[in-house]
């Protein structure tokens, strides 16, 4: 196992971290709470650096990194709405972005087409990380309420903006699978 995928394990692995510190109840915990989920954030940017770098993508990275990814943001958009310092609909919304933009790589995944990630979702993923991070200790310092919420809108923006792209690219590419197919098919 590579170093890449070890990082990824490990942002698996402090994912109930984030959880445990929010259900003890203290609001001083939120920060090792902020702590935890920057750490695992920055495993994320880690390890497809050193995969880039070091040439060592590997399939389970593939399958593994975006799965870690969704764990961490739906774990700390889940923590951040029981703690109502988020509407709901902002939280539908994203989390529904998240899961339809994954639906979408998967289908195609299986067509052996690869979606990469594109400009505008790592724009949303770095707001993302931000906005949460406000958000995480919103309750105890009244002034990152409103941070995390101007931020939280530039990620409804780039995650709606993104998804519409996602889903053009995912047509297109379906196309020409489509198409390819009608023409190996026609030839023989």
């Amino acid at each position: 196992m590579n170093s890449p995928t070890k990082l990824t394990l490990f942002r698996i692995f402090l994912i109930p971290f984030i959880v445990c510190f929010n259900y003890l109840g203290d609001p001083w915990l939120a920060w090792p709470s902020l702590f935890v989920f920057l750490l695992a954030s920055l495993t994320d940017w880690l390890d497809g650096y050193i995969a880039r770098r070091n040439n060592q993508i590997t399939t389970l990275g593939k399958l593994l990194d975006p799965l870690a990814d969704k764990l961490l943001v739906l774990t700390a958009f889940l923590v951040i709405l029981e703690r109502q310092t988020l509407p709901a609909w902002i939280v539908i919304l994203l989390i529904g972005r998240e899961m339809a933009v994954t639906g979408l790589r998967g289908f195609l995944a299986a067509e052996r087409i690869v979606l990469p990630a594109g400009v505008l979702g790592k724009w949303k993923m770095v707001f993302q990380v931000i906005a949460l991070s406000f958000l995480f200790v919103a309750d105890e310092y009244w002034i990152f309420r409103p941070a995390g919420f101007v931020t939280i809108l530039l990620v409804v923006f780039f995650s709606l903006l993104s998804a519409f792209f996602y889903l053009r690219d995912f047509w297109q590419l379906l196309g020409e699978k489509i198409m390819k197919e009608q023409v190996e098919g026609g030839s023989s």
